[in-house]
């Protein structure tokens, strides 16, 4: 078993997901033609695996891919990133995508009871510092402080400042489908006592596309600051799974509550913005991935086939068709 790149000479790393084959961060596999590669992280060249170690690690591989959550696919090509980091590309017929739900609930619920504690501190110090304890709410919770940082559609800087949260709005576009987020900023900050604010005359930019699912994933969890529970949860993924698309839920949101801006709406439906910001950004920087990943397995695949054809001997292609009719699920062909 290799574990250097053969293009690069770079160390391939390793993993503790599939056991059968424990070399590298990325896999690239075809449980149909029974091809196993490991992607080198450094050069981005696919390694095919010895032949005599693909099979058991191929359905490894499957099973771990199905197990996943996360995971995005086109008509060729899936990939999927498993939690301890292993990355598992998936060459042939796709899965459907399942929404993450579980990666968000814990989030919220940690994010909730932080702020509990934040605001029980807050009126302590209120209670037993008295004045000392205004001070100390007004440094921690300054409408001026700055909340998030974002990028605008020309790269400059855009900062936002708590009390401005409240005039970020969520417009619907004329177009089917179309949404656009109006962002306040201002133009300078500056550092004052304990933290950032911002400074200058609030100033309003209209954000689209790509540009606005990046912003409103780094807003959003400023104004959903207190999380949610439980309950919230699971209403804002039942939300998603109706809509069907995150990206959609940014357009049809103002008409399902009646509201363009995020401070109105809902705690659930602004829960379920975040999530779809999230999804819909890694579904973005994913599909660019994916597009350099299939030009990527063309080229492999073509070594591979004349690889796998040299000097192999009738009996081990045998042995190759009846391991692919056993993971075809044929019975008769293991006996």
């Amino acid at each position: 078993m290799y574990r250097t790149c053969i293009y690069c000479n770079r160390n391939l790393g390793d993993n503790e997901v599939v056991e059968e084959f424990p070399i590298g961060r990325r896999l690239a596999f075809d449980s149909s033609k029974g091809r196993l590669w490991v992607v080198c992280e450094r050069c981005r060249r696919w390694n095919l695996t010895p032949l005599e170690e693909r099979w058991e690690a191929i359905e490894s591989c499957e099973r771990q891919f199905r197990a996943t959550r996360l995971r995005y696919s086109t008509d060729n090509i899936g990939l999927a990133r498993h939690g301890e980091g292993l990355e598992l590309v998936r060459i042939g017929r796709p899965l459907r995508p399942e929404f993450a739900a579980w990666r968000y609930g814990r989030e919220f619920i940690k994010r909730r009871i932080g702020r509990m504690f934040k605001a029980g501190a807050q009126a302590l110090g209120f209670m037993v510092f008295h004045m000392a304890g205004i001070l100390f709410f007004f440094v921690a919770d300054d409408n001026s402080r700055v909340v998030a940082r974002v990028r605008g559609a020309d790269g400059r800087r855009l900062t936002i400042i708590r009390k401005d949260l409240k005039e970020l709005q969520l417009v619907p576009g004329e177009a089917r489908g179309g949404w656009s987020l109006t962002v306040p900023f201002r133009p300078r900050e500056r550092f004052w006592l304990f933290g950032r604010r911002g400074r200058g005359e609030r100033q309003t930019v209209t954000l689209d596309g790509g540009v606005a699912v990046r912003a409103a994933g780094h807003i959003l969890p400023r104004i959903n600051s207190f999380g949610g529970t439980r309950a919230e949860v699971q209403t804002a993924v039942q939300l998603i799974e109706e809509i069907g698309e995150p990206e959609r839920l940014f357009a049809v949101a103002p008409k399902l509550v009646g509201q363009t801006r995020f401070t109105r709406m809902d705690s659930h439906t602004r829960l379920a913005l975040e999530m779809a910001a999230h999804e819909e950004s890694e579904r973005r920087a994913m599909e660019g991935e994916l597009a350099a990943l299939e030009a990527a397995w063309r080229d492999a695949e073509e070594i591979a086939a004349i690889a796998d054809q040299l000097l192999i001997p009738e009996s081990i292609e045998e042995w190759i068709r009846r391991q692919k009719r056993i993971m075809a699920g044929d019975r008769d062909a293991s006996e």
